[in-house]
């Protein structure tokens, strides 16, 4: 690993000119940046040279990129083919004949263009291919040969001294050709020079080996047709039965009760529209496997250095008081111990709340990795952070063979636990603030004493010389970010934190990949970095993927989750369903970032197989099968940057197509290399640096490292002495200002839920994204398990979608005419609509209770055709949910749950998340809601019966005691008025149930313990006396009864 600064806090202002160091540091120097080379499509190697220097093309006819290696396997056990124009392989010189050779003809045996001297003939019709087009895409050049054209070559030369010629240089060149090859492959490790008796037999091992490493890296498991295909039925036959259930509704109003049949057939209109959004986005539900193996053999292989590209980890926190330390430590130390090369992982802190604390808990937890890190690869332990290692309940000694690992575990778990009262200490010191502010080890004010004005700081605590484990390896980097904060600017909370992070990182290491985890959100699967490698690497999918999202996963839930904290049918269902379609939606955490989407550049279009078509026709001529990027020259040079530019027609260097442009996104095939004459290269790159300041920032260092591809890297040039002082500059609070962050770049501004916004705009854009769900889950964290913290949070998600949908942003009207999919549209018009089901779920609710009080409903008397309607309905409903559940794997009880909390969160944070957005975005009112706590038990699940009393309760809680009154009402009413009104009683009693059940769990909690006496006990308690009370009013045994004939009014005007 490249050293980085060294310890010493970097604290400064970019518009204050100030740049002080605390302790002092060293600059880092300039990571390895990888040269551009062409990759085999296949493999995912590079593609060797001809012994004569030239680029090795396999298929002449669409100059699709692959290896020799790839060549030869696919002419010996392949189709014989070009993978991407389907014309067969025809035989290289040196390549061993294969069935069907024979058939070319002997003229065949040998390529033209493997000699320099060409047959006058073959020289206009021959083609070369431009080593940096994208895919092998032909540009036609003029062969030269010393400096003049091969055109010139006269016809009188004869023919025999030609052929004699080439037969002479065709049969050394061919013998030099072989041994450049294999020394390349046993380099690789392909290929064994033995030749003992067993060399057949290690040729043959190491053939099986190349066999496998050449497979793909993931592949699709579609759903079983005997599960999806009954599944799709049902949704249709579901879909046809609202129509006639809706015909229905619409033409029997009920005269008696027109209000309350007209706002009951609005909100099942409602409900329908709110299925269909929800429903028809899973309609190609995938699975995905990855092969870890191949991704090894690869790009990391024993004994040869990692081709592995590097990740950026970016861990955000606000306030350590509120989200503690020791889980903020136990989250770095999983990702500073992750199954990767150390060199390529890094990992950013953001304290957003410039906190000493959280400062001094990663100067503790960096010096505990230098005894953990090795422990964990030793011993491969899972997970590996260790608050969780140590407090599972497994037989932690299952597959563990090393006798030194009871005794080394021990002591680890000692100095952990010395580890995590250090931590206490911190904790308990920064509870009270000195009056004079707190004060660093070595004397020095801490800098941010004022959270709301203090200049950004940096500090590195590994990852640069003498930061090694106790093994003398070297550790991963860790850098201690916090942005500047002043008064009068705008900070944009999360998001803008974590677009501090992506300029501090692309500044400092430039990974290729990003991945983000919430500070409570540890790494629990190890290998889970691999697992998004077998999508980000692969030759074909890698470059069109924005980011590859993880499910979340939870630990200290109970058993039962109560208020669906797990969401498990979002995440295996609905996510699965969208990774059939464009790909799932960004969740906030878990997630690994391809940077170039995040600068919001285009993906690489697609590649479109060349119309067969007459090579004679003129180049200008719109039916010649010609490229139009023909005519480009290869050639290019270094700008003012210190960056490649190129040049295209009509454009100037590093110039972007106006069609990009308005699309307010770069693409990436449009920046070319090749430039002509030095004044049109600087003027074309002092345009190309305006345009770019205006775009990302006025940082030289970050817009030259935004252009770096196939790798990352910081660019060539760059001054490492200059780093520290450009990271600070990049964190200044006025750096965005005038630019596109947060607009078009990086995490998008404008909604409290910035992670649908941002996936939304990458997914217009025509990026593409990947569910990957490993076996091991591949993050865990916590979630609130207490009612009202809950619902605080499922108000924030909703309240975001509401922002959302009042910007310019919403799915229903932004991005048409671009890349996006329109099952992928009805997915996010979803995920920002449902708030506003609210509102008619509430007035449904409440319909039950009040047919129960005044005796009316919603539906007339009902035939036996119409009611086969609602049967109909009802069992769709059910069916629907069977089969989900079939093909989804996921519990009844979670489908449950989820049924029940759509109810409680519809009928409170949904609703209040609604006016609060309408006053936020319309009116520039912020409200919020405070919780009140009271004390909860020390035993496990003690915040599950936590009650903090918030103004989100009081919608559901009024709803209960409306329908359990209307209950007892309508028990009343039919006992009063005799067994002809049970009949009608029951609709409505069914309706009244089916709120109640749906609001269960929210009376639950509401409840409490109520010194562990069952709540359904005290509900029934409830319910029974009731009805008991107005049953006994209704009789009334204690007074007389009156005895004669019962005297009803004459119905005679007499």
């Amino acid at each position: 690993m490249d050293p980085a600064p060294a310890a010493g806090l970097v604290a400064g202002s970019h518009q204050r000119n100030e740049l002080h160091v605390m302790h002092g540091h060293e600059e880092p120097k300039e990571t390895n940046r990888n040269s551009n080379v062409k990759i085999c499509r296949v493999c995912g190697d590079e593609i060797g040279a001809k012994g004569d220097g030239e680029l090795f093309v396999a298929c002449h006819e669409c100059g699709f990129p692959v290896c020799r290696p790839c060549y030869e396997y696919e002419r010996s056990d392949g189709s014989q083919s070009c993978p991407q124009c389907n014309t067969r392989y025809k035989r290289h010189n040196g390549c061993p004949r294969v069935e069907g050779d024979e058939d070319e003809g002997a003229e065949m045996d040998d390529f033209e263009d493997e000699f320099q001297i060409k047959s006058p003939r073959k020289i206009h019709s021959h083609h070369r291919f431009d080593l940096n087009s994208e895919n092998g895409e032909q540009v036609v050049q003029q062969r030269r040969h010393n400096g003049s054209a091969l055109s010139s070559f006269a016809g009188s030369v004869a023919g025999k001294d030609l052929e004699a010629e080439r037969e002479m240089e065709g049969g050394m060149e061919w013998k030099d050709r072989i041994e450049k090859w294999k020394t390349r492959q046993e380099k690789k490790g392909m290929l064994n020079r033995d030749d003992g008796e067993n060399d057949e037999e290690n040729n043959d091992e190491d053939y099986m080996l190349m066999a496998e490493a050449r497979q793909p890296l993931w592949r699709k498991v579609p759903i079983s047709s005997s599960k999806i295909n009954p599944y799709r039925i049902v949704i249709v036959l579901r879909l046809l039965i609202l129509i006639f259930f809706f015909r229905f509704r619409l033409t029997t109003p009920a005269n008696d009760a027109y209000a309350l049949w007209l706002i009951s057939v609005i909100c099942e209109i409602w409900f329908a529209l709110s299925w269909i959004l929800d429903q028809f986005p899973k309609w190609f539900p995938i699975n995905r496997q990855t092969y870890l193996d191949r991704l090894a053999l690869r790009f990391d292989r024993d004994g040869e250095p990692s081709r592995l590209l590097p990740v950026d980890f970016f861990v955000s926190s606000v306030d350590p008081l509120k989200e503690p330390p020791i889980i903020t430590a136990n989250t770095v130390l999983s990702i500073l111990s992750v199954d990767y090369p150390i060199d390529k992982v890094s990992c950013y802190v953001s304290d957003d709340g410039a906190s000493m604390l959280l400062f001094d808990t990663l100067s503790e937890t960096a010096e505990f990795a230098r005894r953990w890190v090795p422990f964990c690869k030793k011993y491969n332990v899972e997970p590996r952070a260790p608050e969780f290692y140590f407090s599972q309940k497994i037989d932690y000694l299952k597959d563990k063979v090393q006798p030194t690992f009871v005794k080394e575990r021990r002591a680890m778990k000692r100095e952990y636990e010395e580890f995590k009262v250090r931590i206490n200490a911190l904790v308990a010191k920064a509870q009270k603030k000195p009056e004079e502010g707190w004060v660093m080890q070595d004397g020095t004010p801490w800098p941010g004493n004022n959270t709301r004005d203090h200049p950004g700081m940096i500090q590195v605590y590994l990852g640069s010389q003498g930061a090694l484990d106790v093994e003398g390896n070297e550790l991963p980097r860790l850098v201690y970010v916090s942005r500047e904060k002043r008064p009068g600017y705008q900070h944009h909370k999360k998001a803008g934190a974590m677009n501090a992070l992506v300029r501090v990182s692309a500044v400092l290491t430039n990974a290729p990949f990003l991945l983000n985890l919430d500070c409570d959100h540890y790494v629990n699967n190890s290998k889970a970095v691999r697992e998004a490698m077998c999508f980000l690497m692969d030759p074909q999918l890698g470059k069109k993927l924005c980011y590859v999202q993880f499910p979340q996963r939870f630990d200290g839930i109970d058993r039962h989750d109560r208020y669906a904290n797990r969401n498990v049918v979002f995440f295996d269902i609905n996510m699965r369903g969208l990774d059939g379609i464009q790909g799932p939606v960004y969740v906030g955490t878990g997630c690994v970032f391809n940077r170039q989407a995040l600068y919001g550049y285009d993906p690489p279009k697609s590649e479109k197989r060349q119309k067969m078509t007459c090579d004679c026709l003129p180049s200008w001529c719109c039916c010649s099968g010609r490229s139009r990027k023909a005519g480009a020259k290869k050639g290019g040079g270094l700008g003012l940057l210190g960056f490649r530019k190129g040049k295209k027609k009509g454009e100037g260097a590093m110039g972007v197509s106006k069609k990009g442009y308005r699309k307010r996104g770069f693409e990436l095939e449009e920046i070319e290399e090749g430039l002509e004459g030095y004044e049109e290269l600087e003027k074309s790159s002092l345009m190309s640096q305006k345009s770019f300041e205006k775009r990302f920032g006025q940082s030289p260092v970050f817009i030259a490292s935004t252009l770096v591809e196939d790798g990352g890297g910081l660019p060539q040039g760059t001054n490492t002495a200059a780093l520290v002082k450009e990271a600070i500059h990049v964190i200044s609070c006025g750096y965005e200002e005038k630019t596109e962050w947060g607009k078009e770049i990086g995490w998008i501004y404008g909604s409290v839920t910035e992670d649908i916004l941002t996936g939304f705009k990458m997914h217009c854009r025509g990026w593409k994204s990947v569910y990957c769900v490993p076996e091991r889950p591949a993050f865990k964290g916590s979630a609130p398990i207490n009612l009202s913290d809950r619902l605080h949070q499922v108000l924030r998600w909703a309240l975001g979608s509401v922002e959302i949908f009042l910007s310019r942003h919403c799915p229903l009207w932004y991005g048409y005419g671009g890349n996006l999919k329109w099952l992928e549209r009805l997915a996010y018009t979803n995920t920002i609509v449902y708030p506003f089901t609210s509102i008619p779920l509430l007035a449904y609710c409440t319909i039950p209770a009040v047919c129960l009080l005044t005796g009316k409903f919603i539906i007339p008397t009902l035939n036996n055709f119409a009611s086969i309607w609602f049967i109909a309905l009802f069992l769709s409903i059910i069916a629907t949910g069977i089969l989900e559940l079939r093909w989804s794997g996921v519990s009844i009880q979670d489908w449950w749950r989820n049924e029940q909390f759509w109810v409680i969160g519809g009928v409170s944070a949904h609703l209040f998340a609604v006016f609060q957005g309408l006053l936020k975005v319309l009116a520039g009112v912020d409200t919020n809601f405070t919780v009140t706590s009271k004390a909860a038990e020390d035993s496990e699940f003690g915040d599950l019966y936590l009650f903090k009393w918030t103004t989100l309760l009081i919608p559901p809680t009024t709803l209960i005691i409306l329908n359990m009154v209307g209950v007892v009402a309508g028990v009343s009413d039919a006992i009063n008025n005799g067994y002809g009104s049970w009949g009608p009683l029951f609709g409505k009693l069914f309706f009244a149930f089916w709120v109640i059940v749906h609001l269960y769990p929210f009376l639950k909690g509401l409840m409490g313990r109520q010194n562990r006496t069952p709540t359904i006990v005290i509900l029934w308690s409830i319910l029974l006396a009731s009805i008991f009370s107005l049953v006994w009013v209704r009789i009334d045994p204690f007074l007389p009864k009156q005895r004669g004939p019962i005297l009803k009014p004459c119905g005679v005007e007499c």
